[in-house]
Order: structure tokens, then C-alpha cells, then sequence
């Protein structure tokens, strides 16, 4: 199979240039630095709404999100909400002939080898919280950035979430939460999950920790991205009708995370959050970072303990 597809794009190459073909099962970063909502998107129908028939609109596939973020013109190392990324409708327009040039110019991705994901080392290996069962592709380096500056997707504060519980459901279940920001960033979070060991609590704190920290440095608008859809469908879609259901699901059954659920919808009231699914363990640097703190988090002890 992988023979076929390499005499394919031998015969065919013009194929590496639409941004809906992987690269043997690789994953990209889509990089609209000119467009509606200028900012790195994990694929193309989100990056192709941002930019269709968009006046001289700017984008480019990359490998790394690292690169895919240079792109966009966000200085890992610079404060973002000081210099705003400049709307296109400011730009000098391109001729069409320009453009087009352009845009054949970008579309083409930009390879780089993927990299091997490694994990920590805990003193507690026999209770080492297990990764979630998704393949594993690649390790993207970690952007850099300083302790006391955000990434931003246009107007909004970037963070990721993860959550982590070994021996899900078990006795001596241990669980832990990760809120990531940027590389080094002081607002980090790798922490114990109090009360109940389980998973799904453990995603769901995480978000909560992270709107918390959005408050207290008044971020108003905030993205999320996390691997846990059961959190980002409870938040936009059930949350409703449990409330109006005496927060009982449709069997008749409570709700098992009723409280944490409760606390998440009390926290999202007040502030602008956009919701980013991101499959987990798939190459992504801020996804892979906020599990590892959820992993180290998982490892210390609970403060009553």
C-alpha cells in the first residue's frame, strides 16, 4: 500500500498540493495569517472558511505548529494583545494574477520528521497514570514562550486542558489535571484531583481551572482546547436539559458528575469560550503537554493525605 502511494504521488505529484491530502497519515497545521479569523486551525474546512473569497487572504500548511504559528505572525516571544495581528482589510490589495501566485505558492506543505513521544519519569512507576488509548504520531516541539505571556487565536487566550486518572474505576484509582498555557508559562497547572478518581471528573476540573485562571487575568475570550468530547458536549449541549430535567439524564438516572458539571456551568457565564476538540496523542505540542501535567499531577499526593 505504501509502495502504491509513493508511485502515485511519483506519477502525480501536483497531489501534495491540496490541503486535503496527508501525508501518509501525517497531521498539519493550517495557518491563516490574513483571513476572517487569523490563527492556526487543525484542518482544512476550518482553514478554508477563514479564507475563502477573502480579499488577498494568507495562509499555509505546515508540519510543525511551532512554524504554523510564526506564520501567522504571533512572536512566541512577544505579548500578543500589544500588537495585534493587522485585519487584511488594511492591506494593500494584491492583483489577481498576484494572488493567484500566492496562493499556489502556500498550499504546498512543508515536510519535517516526525518525532518519537516520550514519557516521564515518576518515582511511583507502579501507579504512573497510563496514556489514553490513542495512537500515538508524533511529539511536535513545544513552542516557546515567556512565563508571563499568552498565545492568541485572534482576539481570544489560547490554553489546553487535559485530564488523566490511572486505574479509571478501580480501587486506587489516581487522577490528575493539566492546565497548559505556553512553555514555561507560570500559569501551568499539573495538579491531584481532590474527591472522586475518575477520568471524566479529572477533564472536566481541568477546564474549570483553566476558566478560573482566565478570570483572575481578565481574559474575556478564551479558546479550549481539549481531548474530551463527554466535557465539551456536556458544557454546549446536555447541561441544558439536565437543569431542566432536575439534572437527570433521559433513563431517569442522575447525573454522575452533576457537580462538577454544575461548577463548569456556573464558571462559562460571563466570558467568551470557544470549544476546540483535539484528538488525543495525535502530535499536537499544547495537547501533549497538558496531559504530562495531568500525568506528574497525578502522582503527588492529595493534601489530606
Amino acid at each position: 500500500m505504501l509502495g502504491f502511494a509513493r508511485a502515485l504521488l511519483a506519477c502525480c505529484p501536483r497531489l501534495l498540493d491540496h490541503p486535503n491530502v496527508p501525508l501518509f497519515g501525517r497531521m498539519f497545521y493550517y495557518a491563516v495569517r490574513t483571513g476572517r479569523k487569523p490563527g492556526v486551525y487543525l484542518n482544512w474546512d476550518q482553514c478554508k472558511a477563514q479564507v475563502d473569497k477573502f480579499p488577498a487572504a494568507r495562509y499555509k500548511k505546515f508540519a510543525s505548529e511551532e512554524d504554523a504559528w510564526d506564520f501567522v505572525g504571533i512572536d512566541q516571544t512577544q505579548q500578543p494583545s500589544d500588537e495585534p495581528v493587522t485585519d487584511a482589510v488594511n492591506l494593500p490589495a494584491k492583483s489577481e494574477q498576484e494572488t493567484t501566485k500566492h496562493q499556489k505558492e502556500t498550499s504546498k506543505p512543508i515536510l519535517g520528521s516526525p518525532k518519537k513521544r516520550s514519557h516521564c519519569q515518576v518515582s511511583l512507576a507502579e501507579e504512573q497514570p497510563q496514556p489514553k488509548r490513542f495512537k500515538c504520531i508524533k511529539l511536535c516541539e513545544v513552542p516557546q514562550i515567556e512565563k508571563d505571556k499568552f498565545t492568541y487565536m485572534g482576539e481570544s487566550a489560547v490554553v489546553y486542558t487535559d485530564g488523566c486518572c490511572s486505574r479509571n474505576g478501580k480501587l486506587k484509582a489516581r487522577a490528575g489535571i493539566g492546565v497548559y498555557w505556553g512553555r514555561g508559562h507560570h500559569l501551568n497547572v499539573g495538579d491531584r484531583l481532590p474527591g472522586r478518581q475518575t477520568n471524566q471528573r479529572a477533564e472536566i476540573q481541568a477546564a474549570c481551572r483553566a476558566i478560573e485562571q482566565a478570570k483572575s487575568e481578565n481574559i474575556n475570550k478564551l479558546v479550549i482546547y481539549t481531548d474530551s468530547k463527554f466535557t465539551i458536549n456536556g458544557i454546549t449541549k446536555w447541561v441544558t436539559s439536565w437543569k431542566k430535567n432536575d439534572w437527570k439524564l433521559s433513563t431517569g438516572k442522575p447525573v454522575i458528575n452533576k457537580e462538577d458539571f454544575e461548577k463548569l456551568d456556573e464558571l462559562v457565564q460571563g466570558i467568551d469560550i470557544k470549544w476546540m476538540h483535539i484528538p488525543g496523542h495525535a502530535g499536537f505540542s499544547g495537547n501533549e503537554a497538558a496531559d504530562r501535567l495531568a500525568r506528574e499531577g497525578a502522582c503527588k499526593k492529595l493534601e489530606d493525605q
